[in-house]
């Protein structure tokens, strides 16, 4: 007996289910569906990614509906385009054998007026991303001042994303005796905050404890120095050779290069954020979902509707600005109760990021060392004799078999062996024989427990970061906290890469990890500031020194010579063995870097998209907005600006351009 059938869903459902494959409700299903069918009521329910929340919600809204009544009956509103699309089709699934329901998509990027003309035939069910509804709303082409159910799916992202005054202004449009579903992974306060304006007393249901991360993933972390960041990514991959990742950067900028970096290195892999259209996120996706891409290196919004089954590893290739993130990161695998492996590249000076984030996901990381060159070989040879012995044999081959005996018949099925292994795997074991351990000597338990114990912070220990002298002071108008968020938005970094600013009047000094070293000097050397250049140098001078109350800081100085990074020179993974595939590279899929918008403007003056602008709201188009503007790109999609820590009323200099 198929254990849904107690839930009280009707013949229908149970039909579609039964197509889809579905044979035990997961446990959100489980507590949800039959709650929401047995009575009308408010609903909070906290469960991770993967945990089936689509069908918790999608299955009594169907039954719900009167399929007779072409007005719009329900509003499910996602954060973004793709996970819109994806409850979209899902509902579609399991409505296919209710008559007369439709389902229609609400997000930006596509025609208003058609989505509008959709709607006007009549839609019970909307699925729509905020910025978008508003728009619609605002435009007098959607009515759901009559609805009966609003959903709320991923709530605690929409929210994160700054969609607060958005999905405020569209629930006031609606009846106050409609009942809201609300789900989310975690309980941030505005997702509270919307609970207790929106909803009368929700019966609240939680899989797992609160904020925790899910029990079928487990999650390990790799110190390492920041300069062998990428060579850990890749030995990584190919002590996994059955990796099919997704690998998590922080901004477009940098997913984009890594994934260029891995295609150039042989790997099969593919970057997705927000500068790619429509189109080239389609084919990304596409190719994923059909293993030709085995590594899809995406920014965390982009990744938000990624659905994919049997994804192995999830790899933070950096870790989020914001912690709670990291919750969403690894809930892309271990879904469906398969296990799921997250990985953290970690330097010294992120290490207490690892603490913060097993509080919240209740759960400990196991510290592992990067593999070494021999451990990786030993993997990959046993790998490939499995892959010999149990590949399929093509009896076409059988014609030419005399041909290749008379070839082959001096040597003994030793020396075979030797041979057939060796055409693989030569140039494979010739490269790692001579790289170097990556393995970071310091122990990151034991420095983990000393930064507790201490409970300093980052800013007051340098650890190996690097420190630059610049050549704008308190003159420029700046003080200390708006060089900061200056920096900030010019080398695209989070707002815990740039730390130590110490402003004097005609110059001033800063400190990042030595991963952002290269990015500091070729972009900030080629900037220039109401027509004068800035000039950046590597100072020797330490940064030491305790911050006041005021922010003063007592490290003085300057001096020292530029100095660049080394980018690693892996060989192609021509000889490995997870060969690149046609059509699987990312570089049709590469967006132009010179048209590009940037992510991160300042001052509100750009109009190009931006990641995470303040000061008001910026003059990009949303999402949602109206059809006569361009959409906004994934990353800043439906993204109402924030405003930057920190930022005091010191007046601000004039957008530097670049030459």
């Amino acid at each position: 007996m198929n254990k849904f059938e107690q839930l009280g869903l009707s013949e229908s459902l149970l039909k579609a289910i039964l197509d889809l494959g579905f044979e035990n409700p997961t446990e959100v299903q489980e507590k949800a569906i039959p709650l929401l069918l047995e009575k009308d009521t408010d609903m909070v329910a906290l469960a991770q990614t993967g945990t089936g929340k689509t069908a918790a919600f999608g299955f009594p809204v169907i039954q719900k509906i009167d399929a007779n009544n072409r007005n719009t009956q329900a509003l499910i509103l996602s954060p973004t385009r793709e996970l819109c699309l994806q409850i979209t089709n899902e509902i579609k699934n399991y409505s296919k054998y209710e008559k007369g329901i439709n389902v229609v998509a609400v997000y930006g990027g596509a025609s208003i007026t058609e989505q509008a003309r959709d709607i006007k035939r009549g839609a019970q069910i909307i699925v729509a991303t905020p910025g978008r509804m508003q728009d619609m709303i605002n435009r007098g082409l959607v009515n759901i001042s009559q609805i009966n159910y609003c959903i709320l799916d991923e709530a605690d992202e929409m929210l994160n994303m700054g969609f607060y005054e958005d999905i405020v202004n569209i629930l006031s449009t609606t009846p106050d005796e409609k009942n809201t579903w609300l789900f989310s992974a975690t309980m941030p306060a505005e997702v509270a905050r919307i609970g207790k304006q929106f909803m009368t007393d929700p019966i609240e249901i939680t899989v797992g404890a609160k904020n925790s991360g899910s029990a079928t993933v487990s999650h390990e972390f790799y110190l390492v120095n920041a300069r062998d960041r990428y060579e850990a990514l890749k030995r990584l991959a190919d002590a996994n050779p059955d990796i099919f990742s997704v690998v998590f950067c922080r901004t477009k900028r940098d997913t984009q290069a890594v994934a260029e970096k891995l295609v150039e290195d042989g790997y099969s892999a593919a970057a997705l954020h927000g500068d790619l259209s429509q189109a080239q996120r389609d084919g990304v996706m596409k190719s994923f979902r059909g293993r030709q891409i085995q590594m899809l290196v995406a920014t965390d919004v982009a990744a938000r509707g990624i659905d994919v089954d049997n994804i192995t590893h999830v790899v933070n290739y950096q870790l989020p600005d914001e912690i709670e993130t990291y919750n969403h990161r690894s809930g892309r695998t271990g879904r469906a109760g398969k296990l799921g492996t997250s990985i953290v590249i970690v330097t010294k000076s992120e290490l207490r990021k690892i603490s913060s984030i097993e509080r919240i996901i209740k759960q400990k990381f196991e510290e592992k060392t990067i593999p070494s060159g021999i451990e990786i070989c030993e993997i990959q040879l046993l790998h490939l004799a499995n892959k010999i012995k149990d590949v399929e044999v093509d009896h076409e081959i059988d014609n030419y078999l005399p041909a290749i005996n008379s070839v082959l018949e001096d040597l003994t099925k030793e020396e075979l062996i030797k041979k057939m292994v060796s055409v693989e795997f030569n140039r494979f074991i010739n490269y790692y024989k001579k790289t170097r351990d990556l393995s970071n000597q310091a122990s990151g338990s034991e420095r983990r427990e000393r930064d507790d114990r201490d409970g300093a912070p980052r800013e007051n220990n340098n650890g190996g970061a690097t420190r630059y002298f610049v050549n704008i002071g308190s003159r420029d108008n700046f003080d200390w906290m708006s060089l900061k968020d200056y920096l900030k938005e010019t080398l695209d970094l989070g707002r815990d890469d740039v730390f130590k600013v110490d402003v004097k009047e005609g110059f001033s000094f800063f400190n990042t990890d030595p991963e952002h070293t290269d990015k500091v000097m070729e972009v900030l050397n080629n900037v220039q500031l109401e027509g004068r250049r800035i000039n950046v140098e590597i100072s020797k001078n330490d940064g030491g020194g305790r911050r006041d109350h005021n922010g003063r800081s007592s490290g003085g100085g300057f001096g020292g010579g530029r100095s660049g990074g080394e980018r690693s020179s892996a060989p192609r993974r021509e000889g490995s063995f997870a060969p690149r595939r046609e059509g699987s590279g990312g570089g049709s899929f590469r967006s132009d870097r010179n048209s590009a918008p940037r992510e991160g403007g300042f001052g509100g003056r750009s109009s190009a998209p931006r990641e995470g602008g303040f000061g008001g709201r910026s003059s990009a188009p949303r999402e949602g907005g109206f059809s006569d503007r361009a959409p906004r790109n994934e990353d800043s999609s439906d993204r109402a600006p924030r405003r930057s820590e920190g930022f005091g009323d010191t007046p601000r200099p004039r957008r530097p351009r670049k030459d």
